[in-house]
């Protein structure tokens, strides 16, 4: 094996940059279908273009001007420790799941891009999670994990997953939170968009309230 992998190490070097990267990607994931942790996505991490990496319009965490300060020289010092979790999409894009500010140090800032020639380190989640309402949830662990995210954001993803029907139990089981928190984070916002459309949200206004009032104060002073 020594002398196939010799042989092997040989030829890729002879390859141009784009190709060397290529045929390496190529040889972590045929190794990743036969490892035994086939499906860890830390398994096999591959170098994609920055350019194929897009941002989710989900994600609730953020970063203030001084970390994404520390977060770069992170990178610049330390190198990238961490790969980018993404969704690989149907037209080869990927879509990041979880280190949106590692792949934009990747892209926005020179001395990086220039020292990975472009490329992102990335790892691919598993298929069964490819549903929007699924890669929400995977993205909101990884942020409650480290203990960030915005409030605000936060309801307005748990008002969006009980659009796409998923119940008060499943949004606490998979978003790691008590029921009392998905209620909390629910009154926040959306809820008076959620019954905009039902009958009974027309009958309460200040004249209906004082009619009733008025019918319950004549019924009292007739009793």
């Amino acid at each position: 094996m020594k002398q196939t992998l010799e042989t092997l190490i040989s030829e890729i070097n002879n390859y141009s940059l784009d190709e060397k990267i290529e045929a390496i990607n190529s040889i972590k994931k045929e190794l990743h279908k036969i490892s035994p942790f086939s499906n860890e996505p830390v398994d096999c991490v591959i170098w994609v273009k920055n350019n194929s990496v897009h941002a989710n319009d989900y994600n609730p965490n953020s970063v203030a001007p001084p970390e994404m300060k520390l977060l770069h020289i992170s990178i610049s010092e330390d190198g990238y420790t961490q790969p980018i979790v993404s969704m690989l999409e149907e037209n080869g894009m990927r879509e990041v799941i979880d280190g949106f500010h590692r792949h934009r140090v990747g892209k926005e800032y020179e001395d990086v891009q220039n020292r990975v020639h472009s490329y992102l380190p990335v790892v691919t989640i598993n298929e069964n999670r490819k549903d929007k309402a699924d890669r929400i949830a995977s993205t909101i662990r990884h942020n409650r994990a480290r203990g960030k995210h915005k409030v605000t954001a936060m309801s307005d993803i748990v008002v969006d997953l009980k659009k796409r029907n998923w119940s008060d139990e499943k949004i606490a089981r998979e978003l790691g939170m008590d029921p009392d928190e998905v209620l909390r984070l629910s009154q926040i916002s959306g809820l008076a968009e959620m019954f905009e459309d039902k009958e009974f949200s027309m009958s309460w206004d200040i004249d209906s309230i004082n009619n009733d009032d008025n019918i319950i104060i004549e019924e009292e002073n007739a009793e």
